[in-house]
Order: C-alpha cells, then structure tokens, then sequence
C-alpha cells in the first residue's frame, strides 16, 4: 500500500476574503477596477524609484488623474448616497500600491475641495469646483503648524485681519501636501479681531506666499510636503470661505474626509497582505516554499483577518456617513482601528520576508514605512480614540 499525496485547493489569492466589494453598486466598483489597473500595471513598476528618489512627477501624474477622470461626479448629485464608500475605495486602490498618490489625490479631492464645497458660497462652489474635478488645477489644505499639530482647534497661530476688501494672511503651516507645487491652497487663520477660525482660498502666486519642500521623511517620500510661510497675504474678501466662521467648519471638512484614511490604511494592509502572500509562494527555504512553514501561515491568516475586518468595519462606517451625514465618533472609530491593525499587518508582512522585507524592490519595505504615516495624520491615534470614548463614555478627556 502506498501513501496517497493530500491534494490542496487552489489558492486563495483576493485579499478581499470575505467577497465585500460584491456588496457595493457596480458602477462604484466599475471606478475602483479601473484605477486599480492603472496603478497595479503602470504606477507599480515606477513606485519604488520615485520613493527613493523623494520625487513626484507632477506632469505625468496630473495627466493621468485628467485620463481617469475619477473626479467627474465629485460633489454633485450624482454621487449623491454613495460618496464617502466610492471615494473610500479610491484611497484604498491607490494605497494599496503606493500610500503616497493616496495623499496627493485625497489632499486635492477630500480637504481642498471638500472645505470649497462644504464651507463655500454657491458662487465660490461654482468658480472653483468645476476646474478642480478636470485637474486644470490642483489644490491643497493649510491647517497643521510648525507647533501645533492635534491641538490647531484652540492654538491656531495663524492670523488674518480685515483691510478694506481684503485680508492679511500671516504665520505658517507644516506637513502641507501639494503646496510647494499647487494653484490654490485652502488656509485657515485665526481672526484677529474676534478670535474666530476663518477659511481662505489662497491663490499660490500671490505676493508673500511660499513654500519650500521638506526633506528627510521616512514615510511617504513620493507626496512633496511643504512648509508654507505666510508673509502679509493679500486675499480678496471674495476668496474667503462664505460659510467658515468658525473651527466647527474645519472639523466639519476633517469628519467628511477622515473615512478616507481609515481606507488608505485598509490599501496599505492589503497591498502589505498580497505582496507578503506572493513572496512566500515563490521564496523558498529547505527545499520548499515558505508558504508552507506554519509560522509563516500564522502571519500570513493574522494579516488576511486584520484586512478582513478592516474592509468590513471602514466600508459600514462610509455607508452610515453616506445614510447619515458625518458623524464624528464613526469616521474617528475607523480611522483609529484601520491605521492601528495597518501599523500591525506591514510589520507582519516585513517580518515574513525575513532581511528581503527591508528591501525596496518586494515592496513591502515602502509600505511598512508608509504606514507609519498613516497612522499620525487625519487625527493620530489618541486623539481619535478620545474621541470615540467620549461618545461612548460621555465624559471628555481632552484638556
């Protein structure tokens, strides 16, 4: 009698394990397919190098996002009770294969054009808006500082003040994505006659405006930083934002876009999950693939759960916000959760590689520093856990 070789199933490749994308309306995931062939065919190959190099080709970029017109929609009825879920699975699809042009694209399409059409006048709505879905122009958002990060809703150094039909823009902001190379920038100041938190559309020519590209990031390399300077700004009363009279209308920009991070860190996971899973399937040790080591299946299920329910967790909090409006403590709930068990699943992914996990061309070096930022921005981790907890708690923890 001989021993019968046990036969396997083919693998299970889809990071999507649980047949979510099945669930959303087919056009939504008609857009979704169609950026995710242009970045797994023709931006994945260029990805590593223009990390390394610190650079953006902003040329061939903008040209593709006009090529795509993933933006045709953006803010109209049309995409009226599906908004925060297809713009979710944008973020997803390009932070699958590089964090960075998530940035850049949700910098431009979430927080600057979300502050104009939430917080904007049906005029401003219609100056602006049309231009920046076509890519004619590219905008970014100015709220962090050089000292202020988690705390901008009561130390905002930033000031303006009212001249005529005008307004003196001076200060700083840091980490700005976009700004060194943008048309506009939305900025918001302190007022220095009533201490309220305003919104400008700040055109990037104007005098006393500048930007200079910060260096030395470990995460993120591709998206261009900026750290703009504010000398005197001259900004026409029209270009300020008609409905931003407070800091409740920066919030309200954050609450709207902050479900779109919680998805950049479902992409990162996934993409961090599916190049770790083919890398084990071709990498082999003592004779066989790695695949087939049961430490390294461990890391790989324990991945393959945290995507899992990160899909599952952001795409219900898109749908409630879609139903619902915005609602603090659910995009804070998603966020805090995806950019944690991110954190956790590009560290797995690296430590399968083993000393190839810190290698640029696996990919999953880039990822796992990527992620890193993820995690910071759009609320960090604690802020956005006090958030939730005062929602559930009904006591406050801020000071």
């Amino acid at each position: 009698m001989t021993d019968t070789p046990r036969r396997s199933r083919a693998p299970i490749t889809t990071s999507d394990f649980y047949d979510w994308f099945s669930t959303i309306p087919e056009q939504v995931n008609a857009e979704r397919l169609k950026l995710r062939t242009f970045m797994s065919e023709e931006w994945e190959p260029q990805a590593n190098a223009y990390w390394e190099q610190a650079a953006f080709p902003r040329e061939y970029l903008v040209g593709k996002m006009k090529e795509l017109d993933l933006l045709r929609d953006k803010y109209t009825p049309a995409r009226a009770g599906s908004a925060t879920v297809s713009d979710g699975l944008l973020s997803m699809e390009f932070a699958r294969v590089d964090p960075s042009l998530a940035t850049f694209f949700g910098v431009h399409a979430g927080l600057c054009m979300g502050s104009i059409a939430l917080c904007g006048s049906d005029e401003q709505q219609a100056e602006w808006l049309p231009p920046l879905r076509r890519w004619d122009m590219v905008g970014a958002f100015g709220l962090t500082e050089p000292e202020v990060g988690s705390g901008v809703a009561r130390g905002l150094t930033t000031t303006c003040r009212r001249e005529g039909d005008t307004w003196v823009l001076n200060g700083q902001k840091k980490w700005i994505g976009n700004s060194t190379w943008c048309d506009i920038v939305i900025i918001w100041a302190r007022d220095e006659a009533d201490q309220s938190v305003k919104g400008f559309i700040v055109r990037t020519t104007l005098d006393g405006y500048s930007a200079e590209m910060m260096g030395g990031k470990i995460a993120q390399r591709t998206v261009h930083n900026g750290l703009i300077t504010l000398r005197n700004v001259r900004v026409a009363e029209r270009d300020r934002l008609q409905n931003a009279t407070s800091f409740a209308a920066t919030q309200r920009v954050l609450v709207t876009a902050r479900c779109g991070t919680a998805w950049q860190g479902v992409g990162c996971a996934m993409g961090a999950y599916e190049y770790a899973l083919k890398y084990a399937g071709e990498r082999s040790q003592f004779g066989r693939p790695i695949a087939g080591f049961q430490l390294v299946q461990n890391m790989l299920v324990k991945m393959l759960g945290n995507v899992t329910a990160m899909i599952g967790l952001a795409l219900r909090a898109s749908e409630l916000q879609d139903q619902l409006g915005p609602r603090d403590e659910l995009s804070a709930l998603a966020k805090q959760f995806c950019a944690a068990r991110c954190r956790e699943t590009v560290a797995l992914a690296r430590e399968a590689l083993g000393g190839n996990g810190i290698l640029l061309e696996y990919h999953v070096a880039r990822l796992f520093a990527d992620a890193e930022a993820i995690y910071s921005y759009e609320g960090s981790n604690e802020i956005n856990t006090m958030i939730v907890g005062r929602a559930i708690t009904g006591h406050s923890a801020f000071v």
